[in-house]
């Protein structure tokens, strides 16, 4: 009888017992709801994965493709950063990396009237840049291209990348000006002198200035000589082929650099002083006509305090030589762009191209 009860006994402390080990086990198994379990890792994958982590990436730059070279001009792309200290995209001209550029530079003059030498496929991320730096006047339109593109690069100043040389403010007062010596009173230069893209307006308004002033025309200069030539001129005629808003070129500014007034024929003086000072320059719209013009530079050529005046903007600003050499013509416009594509990602359309230039 005793022995029963003492099986019973020893079976139920042994039943008890294996109850606890299995309860025990089980509690230390099951995570802690206020403290979630840290992964098994070893210390030297945590040190890194750490640094990875406090370390940020450098993003990667955009890609922008010239689909053309502007008129077959070719230049280093290195060029951006050695003249503009820009360097905020991959620039490319090889055409096999199309799908993968975030940005197509499209030379408007370059496109043929079949669309045939422009991309087919177009990848929904890509942006098109017009490049075109005509006026209005001469601007050939080519049909089918009004709604390609998502950004125009342009002399405009409302373009979404604008190309043009800029006065830069001086730092602290600057040396002072020295007038270069001067052995001609009136110069120009004509690139192009065909009366059908109404360059007939400047033909005309200079075949009538010369009959009342001596106008030299220095030709085709070597880009070397450029600066000092125009140094040697009290002024400079910086006749546009047409006239347009904003339509301002490199020939107001070469003269601004080499120390010589330019004497302008473009869109009216309140658009020329957005850019330059009002007392910089010389505007023929400023006189009744040409004879009137010829008759006011002689007197300033004869008044040296009069003609200084017109270099006291240089007490507080100066001019950039601009690029001179035929196969740097294209080279700011093409860096601008780069630079603009590297510092703005944002996704723009232009609906109406033709539109938007013409209008």
């Amino acid at each position: 009888m005793l022995s029963g009860w003492l099986r019973v006994i020893l079976f139920s402390v042994v039943c008890l017992g294996g109850f606890l080990i299995l309860f025990l086990m089980y509690y230390k198994s099951v995570p802690s709801r206020l403290c979630p379990p840290h992964p098994a890792v070893s210390v030297s994958y945590s040190r890194k994965h750490e640094n990875s982590s406090l370390s940020k990436k450098q993003p990667e730059k955009p890609m922008m493709l010239l689909w053309f070279w502007p008129e077959n001009r070719k230049f280093d792309f290195s060029d951006c950063a050695t003249l503009f200290n820009i360097d905020g995209c991959h620039l490319t001209d090889d055409q096999s990396l199309y799908e993968e550029a975030d940005s197509v530079l499209i030379f408007h003059k370059s496109i043929k009237n079949d669309l045939t030498n422009l991309p087919s496929i177009r990848p929904p991320f890509q942006e098109w840049i017009w490049y075109h730096m005509e006026s209005p006047t001469n601007t050939v339109k080519i049909p089918g291209i009004e709604n390609l593109f998502n950004l125009t690069l342009s002399y405009r100043e409302d373009a979404d990348i604008p190309v043009r040389w800029r006065l830069t403010a001086r730092k602290g007062m600057g040396e002072d000006f020295v007038l270069p010596k001067k052995d001609k009173l009136v110069c120009w230069i004509v690139d192009d002198n065909n009366a059908e893209t109404e360059t007939g307006v400047r033909s005309k308004y200079y075949s009538e200035l010369v009959k009342y002033i001596k106008v030299e025309d220095l030709g085709n200069l070597r880009s070397e000589d450029y600066f000092s030539v125009l140094s040697s001129c009290k002024f400079f005629l910086s006749f546009e082929n047409s006239i347009h808003k904003d339509y301002i070129t490199e020939k107001l500014n070469g003269p601004l650099v080499a120390g010589t007034v330019p004497v302008v024929l473009g869109p009216p003086r309140q658009n020329y002083e957005v850019f330059v000072p009002g007392d910089s320059f010389i505007h023929v719209n400023d006189f009744p006509n040409a004879k009137a013009v010829a008759e006011f530079l002689l007197k300033l050529d004869k008044d040296d305090s009069a003609y200084l005046r017109y270099f006291q903007w240089r007490k507080n600003f100066s001019a950039q030589r601009h690029l001179v050499q035929l196969n740097q013509e294209f080279i700011q416009a093409i860096c601008y762009a780069c630079d603009h594509v590297g510092k703005h990602r944002d996704y723009r359309v232009v609906h109406d191209i033709y539109k938007w230039h013409f209008g």
